[in-house]
């Protein structure tokens, strides 16, 4: 059985729609309806507000954490179809605002560190934004007409040695930038960089609905590359590739309600799941390739407790 460790009270006058740790977990970022962004310190099982920031005028509905190489880095992004970055220096101070979207920006999400400081952004005008900072300055790509309807979730590929990728040319030694991409298409996309643009290298079908979510699995080997997809159709789908050329769907569940969330644990064994039944569970591969549910948390418990358990109530 897995134990709640601590129940944050953020304050917020609103519904949160995100919660994410940092890199060393000792500081929490939280976003709300309330048009609002706070970061709390985490220590001994209580929390101290350190900053509430507000810049945008309409419902956040993401967070993000840059990697620590780069400072105390977090970027938001809202309805009010604007991506806030904000940093640490001495107070929370907003040091960019990204205004290229002609709708919600649903989703953002930092490159890898060894790629540099790149984040990712998702809209509702169906648009991807890659917006990377040059020193000075942020740069700009977009990528136009990436889902239709809109945009929903965008997630970065680990930066992983070409010689695994198939498609990489023999010259090419660095890692190559992807992404993966969730959209009110009932697609996900996985888009590769070439050269100064970036261009469609699959649409994976397995959704009947809306893809709420895409979670790329952190690195733990050379052979196989693994992502999460969730969905309106109560469906969580966990692909894998060998080659980044074809990739092999395996249907996880299908739950009672609306998935919203999937989020891999540090090593990649650990799928996270939550959705529209206020339940999070956490699922596991095991050897046959079969995924099993190994803990859940209804709404209200104090403890995430077992399958096991869950069977003998």
């Amino acid at each position: 059985m897995v134990s709640v460790l601590n129940t944050v009270d953020t304050g917020h006058e609103d519904m949160i729609h995100d919660a994410e740790m940092d890199y060393y977990g000792l500081r929490l970022a939280t976003c709300s309806s309330d048009n609002s962004v706070k970061i709390f310190d985490l220590k001994n099982g209580t929390q101290s507000l350190v900053a509430e920031l507000k810049g945008h005028i309409g419902p956040v509905w993401q967070v993000a954490w840059a990697h620590p190489k780069f400072g105390n880095l977090l970027a938001s992004c809202s309805y009010d179809r604007k991506v806030i970055i904000w940093k640490e220096l001495g107070e929370w101070t907003k040091v960019y605002e990204h205004t290229g979207h002609d709708s919600s920006v649903n989703s953002v999400a930092w490159a890898p560190h060894e790629f540099g400081l790149i984040l990712a952004c998702g809209s509702s005008d169906g648009s991807i934004s890659i917006l990377t900072n040059t020193g000075d300055a942020w740069h700009t790509q977009k990528i136009p007409n990436a889902h239709t309807i809109g945009c929903n979730a965008v997630s970065w590929c680990p930066a992983i040695d070409s010689g695994f990728d198939a498609n990489a040319t023999q010259q090419r030694s660095s890692p190559v930038k992807r992404l993966a991409t969730g959209g009110c298409d009932n697609l996900v996309k996985i888009w590769k960089e070439e050269g100064d643009r970036w261009v469609e290298e699959n649409k994976l079908e397995a959704h009947s609905d809306w893809v709420r979510d895409v979670a790329w699995a952190p690195a733990v080997g050379p052979s196989r590359v693994t992502l999460a997809s969730c969905s309106q159709d109560r469906r969580v789908v966990v692909w894998t590739s060998n080659d980044y050329a074809s990739w092999t769907p395996n249907v996880l569940n299908v739950f009672d309600d609306v998935i919203w969330n999937v989020s891999w644990s540090l090593t990649g064994g650990i799928l996270a799941i939550s959705g529209g039944d206020n339940k999070v569970s956490l699922w596991r591969e095991n050897s046959e390739g079969q995924w099993t549910c190994i803990s859940e948390l209804n709404k209200g418990q104090g403890n995430l407790n077992s399958a096991a358990d869950q069977r003998a109530l």
